[in-house]
């Protein structure tokens, strides 16, 4: 039977048979890094100005705002729903259902629908932990109220439309530990999307900009 929310944009079908045929690549897990995983939550939303044909909606995105939390090495950055891996989760997927649901009130095992995942990847950072994320795609309900847990400041759809060319890309400067870097970065009215959000959200538009 047609999934409808596979069937909500069609871009979605696209996605999750490329995602199928050719999933996302492990990265080697030498010295011992912790292991997390990250939502990529999409949606079909008639809400967002469209840019095609009126009868197709336009694809949304969630990214979240972490709170400041001291310790925390990504505190206060625009990220995607996820965390770290938690022993009782049996896979990294479901990782990024439970974190997606804890941070966001998104629940992607019964609600939702996961299509599959990208490329693993490492922090570029010398000054963060030993870590590799696994990113998942997933597709959300086209409507949904968000409850925004106390780990985060701000959760918000953004128009794909914002990433879907890689290669456009802005250099912003962004201060970590109290010195400046320049990064590759997409602008998201005055937040800067940069690091490994930045790396996950362009993966994405190579992969959908190929279909």
């Amino acid at each position: 039977m047609p999934d409808p929310l596979l069937d909500s944009h069609p871009i979605l079908p696209l996605l999750a048979a490329d995602l199928r045929a050719r999933p996302g690549r492990l990265e080697s897990d030498d010295g011992d890094p912790i292991r997390a995983a990250v939502a990529i939550v999409l949606r079909a939303s008639h809400e967002s100005p469209v840019t095609s044909h009126e009868e197709i909606p336009a694809l949304e995105v969630l990214l979240i705002l972490r709170a400041q939390r001291e310790g925390d090495p990504w505190s206060g950055q625009v990220a995607l729903p996820g965390g770290r891996r938690d022993p009782e989760d049996a896979t990294l997927q479901d990782t990024a259902i439970r974190e997606t649901l804890e941070e966001t009130g998104i629940d992607l095992s019964s609600n939702g629908l996961v299509l599959g995942m990208l490329d693993e990847l490492r922090p570029r950072t010398p000054v963060l932990p030993p870590i590799i994320v696994t990113p998942y795609v997933a597709i959300a309900p086209p409507e949904f109220s968000l409850q925004i847990s106390d780990e985060l400041a701000d959760a918000f759809w953004v128009p794909w439309s914002t990433f879907a060319d890689p290669a456009i890309t802005s250099e912003s400067t962004v201060n970590v530990r109290g010195a400046d870097w320049k990064v590759s970065s997409y602008l998201v009215g005055e937040r800067i999307v940069w690091g490994m959000t930045e790396r996950i959200l362009r993966q994405l538009a190579e992969r959908i900009s190929a279909l």
